[in-house]
């Protein structure tokens, strides 16, 4: 492997964006080596990895737009936006109504000022947040623009007693999933949280185009 390279990696479901970047070092000898945009541990798909000098040019392909097909279920709210969290608000959801999710969908278009996840790199008096959540600080949600182009519902289907959408999403960089799923359920009046998440673009970027990471 080059030591000036971008790696295109399809991150598996339980790594952190740098236990990859760990991994991929130990494997390919290379010392200098970061990402392009950190992916959640329970979430999977495209990661960008630069090596060597390549790395100079990870703050411009941090700020492309992404693509995410996201699965929220309706019906659960967690304290960390998705199934790893703490469930804060349960309820049985057996239907939908499809016209009030397209409208909903139709009206998260553009910018959006929603609350950002607790548990984020977000720093508030220069500690990030999900360490005061970890350590069961009381610490309010800061409000964040974000930046949505495209939000297609791709299917939708019930789940025992809760229902699931999966979604399409095309947003700017700064846009968390775990809080438009939140936005979603609040505005159908319904807790929600992400299920599963992937990232499937960055860009011109594609997921097809990437390795798949085995340990």
């Amino acid at each position: 492997m080059e030591n000036n390279a971008i790696i295109l990696v399809d991150k598996p479901k339980g790594m952190t964006s740098f236990d990859v970047i760990r991994f991929l070092r130990k494997k390919l000898n290379i010392s200098k080596m970061g990402h392009a945009g950190t992916l959640d541990p329970l979430a999977t798909g495209l990661l960008i990895i630069a090596t060597g000098t390549a790395t100079k040019k990870l703050t411009a392909l941090t700020g492309l737009p992404k693509t995410y097909v996201m699965d929220i279920l309706l019906g659960v709210k967690t304290d960390s936006g998705d199934l790893e969290g703490k469930i804060l608000e349960q309820q049985p959801v057996t239907s939908v109504d499809l016209q009030k999710i397209q409208s909903t969908l139709h009206g998260l278009i553009g910018e959006v000022e929603i609350p950002a996840p607790i548990y984020s790199a977000i720093k508030l008096k220069g500690k990030p947040l999900y360490k005061y959540a970890r350590q069961g600080k009381p610490v309010e949600a800061p409000m964040r623009k974000m930046t949505i182009t495209k939000l297609t519902l791709l299917e939708h289907f019930a789940d025992a007693d809760k229902y699931v959408l999966k979604i399409e999403m095309n947003c700017a960089k700064g846009t968390y999933a775990r809080s438009v799923a939140e936005e979603i359920g609040r505005r159908l009046g319904l807790p929600a949280t992400i299920k599963e998440l992937r990232r499937t673009r960055i860009n011109d970027f594609r997921v097809e185009n990437a390795a798949v990471l085995t340990r």
